[in-house]
């Protein structure tokens, strides 16, 4: 039977770790996401079997949603780690925000970029039993080890192709 901390399989991720160390291929990832239109602002998701819902009434816009998933992805950074090291997560939140002007959005002329300025995020933790050191060293794999996070604080180039269906 699995040891499970944070709800997290220690055993399996210790493996996938001397995996990694042994063929860092093996960590190798390039998802592809299809995004389809449904009217309005609505987009329905799709990575392979599971999709989701972006825009609309009720639904977190595009821009929330890269909020969303810089948090979600530090959530399940934090669990995971705080797993390997012993420590038991009892909660855990994210409170993600950032400033962007969406004049480019609306085709303004001469408008900057339509992206974020900047984004603050904190994580709260409770997990009574953690020592600061080990405090410090979750902050350090947020830091170092988000792939959300490391892709938000780099630029990355984006390739756009155009295909008009008939």
């Amino acid at each position: 039977m699995a040891t499970l901390i944070n709800g997290v399989d220690v055993a399996k991720i210790k493996q996938t770790q001397e995996q990694a160390q042994k063929d860092p291929s093996s960590t190798e990832r390039e998802p592809k996401i299809v995004a389809r239109w449904l009217g309005g602002s609505k987009a329905r998701i799709e990575f392979g079997n599971v999709s989701s819902e972006i825009g609309g009434d009720g639904n977190l816009n595009a821009m929330q949603t890269l909020l969303a998933s810089l948090a979600a992805c530090d959530i399940d950074l934090v669990a995971t780690h705080a797993a390997l090291i012993g420590v038991t997560v009892e909660e855990l939140w994210i409170e993600a925000a950032g400033h962007f002007n969406s004049r480019a959005y609306y085709g303004i002329e001469g408008a900057s970029g339509a992206g974020y300025n900047d984004i603050a995020y904190t994580i709260h933790l409770i997990a009574p039993k953690a020592t600061s050191k080990q405090i410090k060293y979750l902050k350090e794999r947020c830091e170092r080890s988000s792939p959300v996070g490391d892709s938000l604080s780099k630029s990355i180039p984006l390739t756009l192709e155009v295909k008009v269906e008939q």
